[in-house]
């Protein structure tokens, strides 16, 4: 049974099945690509806990309101002081507006109090597309406005049409960009035309059928997706599934370079990658399900979304690939086919390491890696973990409290224009209120506490027979009184009564998306808990303080738990704690020095404002999960050639032959989350910085040089508790000490000419 050697038939069958399957499951993902806006959100109160203080007001506000909107606002500006024939022509432009499919009532022209801008309130249908319904608005004031003036629409409906705009481009440019990048760089790497296309083939492929079934999974609402998770999976899968390509394409090629058929060099490529590939792949997965842990919708959301991503890159990588080079086999290599070359080196050294590698034959890159490793293990370790250190201190500098909605969007923005012209003219916080629910019994405490803070600018109260929804309302002789609302005697309208809860409308003194709104916010809410508790604060800027809120308990709870649970899949994998440990210690250091320089790069070269408190997150769940990726790749490569050649000769034999699959790897993976910053959203340009600096900084120095010599320096030890660690292998080969062998003398000659030619 140990010889079984199928049939031609099932030799060329089972790989043409395979293809088949990949590709009628690519035929039906694909078109999916232009349909993800049928299942996408960006509505951001539906990501935050129903607990939050501000989904809740939320939840509520059709209630006062009569209806679910989001706000725009509508600024209109001269250099000098508005005419009569121009505000009749505004009031006529108010009317149009509210003829548009989606809009609610339209306020009339406000006046500033220097008669040179007016604002409207433009309520838009939130179960509509807001971004279509802003842009057609948009495009009615600009061909309505008369010469002299200036327009714009912001609020928070502007705000929301923004970010989908720069979101456009997720679906082509993107894929373009990163499927681009990573064709140049392995058309470099392999110098063939032929490979590149079918390690294209199967991270397109896997993104594909992910797609298809994250769509369908989004449409039946077990999950919500957005943008930002969308393209997120894009580049995640794109990246892992080359990688883990890339893995197997190496065994294969130093199967077939031996002179073995197809088939058995398939069979043998398959063997020596899946249990890497497998345990890479599960320990990105393991990851990100810990982001299932978050109060954030959007990060649960992640978590099995990214997870089906890399489960469909694993499965294309162990099937689908196969089946292709399965079929072509060396033509797949083509122009530089591996040819056999079946001698063997020299067999061992009965000398130290190093020196025996001085007068070893073989040369490269890779080799003088290891022999500089070998000189120089402990200086190599030390120095790079002092500088990893250094780097890491920039973490200090990192601004990762949250950045006003204004600044999300990188480049132009009409919302952010109009909210600068806005507060040149009216209280900065006009068209985004605070609202605040209380008992009807207790609007004299809650109305006492508003007039009493510095961030509210004026007050009113959610009135139904208001025409305009709402009333003004303040305190005489320590009562609260409604303003009438039309000529003396009209009689004052009455306050909208839900549950026997009122709403108050506060308009603040600060833009809603800025620091100074969000400390009024939470000032109003520290004041109810003393003077009402069963008051409820809300509105876009409590939406902001609750979603930073909450990415800070995310982070503080889920990053320790990644950790444990990367640190156990490790220890299975090796069968031992001390190497597991160490290289979770080497990711985190790498994690730290990335995030450092990443915080000077933003801080001093960008000029970035901050970070979301949600991208320190991203940024370690990626790196953490990817970097281990890379030390699963070296390090059970390592074991395997410990087990037969003992500890050290294994390290240095580890490095150099997974040492050209690796780097490139690494660059395929830089290069796709690099992709990330040609969408102009600050959330992903800054994370696709920090990613693809971290991966090459895991790649060149920390796999490169910490691991190895780290593990060098410590020799056998690093597998304890595990028998490898007591085991004296190189005795029953050499007759030396265990860890006073040569590592690369075993090396075929297709090993070492597959390793130059990485």
């Amino acid at each position: 049974m140990k010889n079984y050697r199928p049939s031609r038939w099932l030799r060329i069958g089972i790989p043409v099945l395979l293809v088949l399957i990949w590709l009628v499951g690519g035929s039906i993902g694909g078109p999916y690509f232009g349909k993800i806006d049928e299942v996408a959100t960006n509505d951001q109160s539906s990501f935050l806990p129903s607990s939050a203080e501000g989904t809740q007001v939320q939840e509520r506000l059709g209630d006062f309101l009569g209806s679910e909107t989001i706000p725009a606002v509508v600024v209109v500006s001269s250099d000098t002081a508005l005419t009569d024939t121009q505000l009749s022509e505004l009031t006529a432009l108010s009317e149009d507006i509210a003829a548009i499919d989606g809009v609610g009532e339209v306020s009339p022209p406000i006046p500033s109090d220097d008669g040179e801008a007016v604002q409207l309130f433009v309520p838009i249908d939130a179960s509509g597309e807001v971004s279509d319904i802003v842009a057609e608005v948009r495009t009615l004031v600009q061909d309505e406005v008369g010469d002299g003036l200036e327009a714009w629409v912001t609020g928070p409906a502007g705000f929301t049409a923004d970010l989908v705009k720069g979101f456009l481009g997720i679906d082509g440019l993107l894929l373009i960009v990163a499927l681009g990048a990573v064709f140049v760089i392995l058309v470099i790497v392999y110098r063939s035309p032929l490979l590149p296309v079918l390690v294209l083939l199967t991270s397109t492929f896997a993104l594909c059928v992910a797609l298809l079934t994250v769509w369908w999974l989004a449409k039946a609402g077990i999950f919500l997706l957005n943008g930002q998770v969308q393209g997120i999976l894009f580049i995640l899968v794109i990246g892992a599934a080359t990688d883990y390509a890339l893995l197997y394409v190496a065994r294969f090629r130093e199967a077939i370079g031996t002179g073995q058929s197809r088939w058995t060099a398939t069979v043998q490529a398959w063997k020596g990658s899946f249990e890497p590939i497998i345990a890479s792949g599960g320990t990105v997965i393991a990851g990100l399900l810990c982001l299932l842990l978050s109060d954030l919708a959007s990060n649960r959301a992640l978590g099995p979304i990214a997870s089906i991503g890399i489960a469909f890159a694993v499965l294309s990588a162990l099937t689908f690939l196969p089946a292709l080079l399965a079929l072509f086999g060396r033509v797949a290599f083509w122009p530089f086919i591996p040819k056999d070359a079946g001698v063997v080196l020299p067999e061992r050294f009965d000398a130290d390491p190093a020196k025996a590698m001085d007068a070893h034959p073989v040369k490269g890159l890779w080799a003088r890696q290891a022999r500089f490793v070998a000189r120089r293990a402990r200086t190599v370790w030390i120095v790079c973990t002092v500088v990893l250190l250094a780097a890491s201190v920039g973490v200090l500098q990192l601004k990762a409290d949250g950045v006003p909605a204004s600044d999300l969007v990188l480049g132009a923005s009409e919302a952010r224009d109009g909210q600068v012209a806005l507060a040149e003219h009216f209280p900065a916080g006009s068209g985004s209120p605070v609202y605040v629910i209380v008992p009807q019994d207790e609007v004299t405490d809650a109305l006492t506490v508003l007039d009493d803070s510095d961030g509210v600018d004026t007050v009113a109260i959610a009135s139904a027979d208001s025409p305009t929804g709402q009333a003004g309302i303040a305190l005489e002789g320590g009562e609260p009184v409604i303003s009438a609302q039309g000529p003396p005697g009209t009689p004052a309208p009455e306050p909208t009564v839900v549950d026997g809860d009122v709403m108050l409308v506060g308009t603040l003194t600060d833009a809603a998306d800025s620091l100074a709104a969000e400390d009024t916010v939470r000032d109003l809410r520290a004041a109810y808990a003393d003077a009402v508790p069963d008051a409820l604060v809300g509105g876009s800027t409590a939406l902001d303080v609750d979603t930073n809120d909450t990415s800070i308990r995310d982070r503080n709870v889920i990053i320790p738990v990644i950790l444990l649970v990367i640190l156990v899949i490790l220890m299975l994998l090796l069968r031992a704690i001390v190497a597991p440990v160490l290289l979770i210690l080497s990711v985190v250091l790498s994690f730290g020095a990335a995030l450092g320089v990443s915080a000077l790069v933003f801080n001093h070269v960008f000029g970035f404002p901050g970070a979301d408190p949600a991208v320190p997150l991203y940024g370690f769940v990626f790196l953490v999960a990817l970097g281990v990726d890379y030390n699963i790749f070296l390090m059970s490569r390592v074991r395997e050639e410990s087990r037969a050649h003992g500890t050290r000769p294994g390290i240095l034999r580890g490095l150099i032959a997974t040492g050209g699959v690796i780097t490139s790897a690494g660059l395929v993976l830089a290069a796709t989350f690099a992709a990330l910053g040609v969408i102009p959203i600050l959330f992903l340009a800054q994370l696709a910085f920090i990613v693809a600096f971290g991966v090459l900084l895991d790649t060149f120095v920390v796999r490169s040089l910490l691991v190895p010599a780290v593990a060098y320096d410590m020799g056998r030890v690093i597998w304890w508790p595990s028998k490898l660690s007591r085991r004296d292998a190189e005795a029953t080969t050499t007759g030396t000490d265990g860890d006073d062998d040569i590592a690369v003398d075993h090396l075929t000659r297709a090993e070492y000419r597959a390793t130059l030619d990485t």
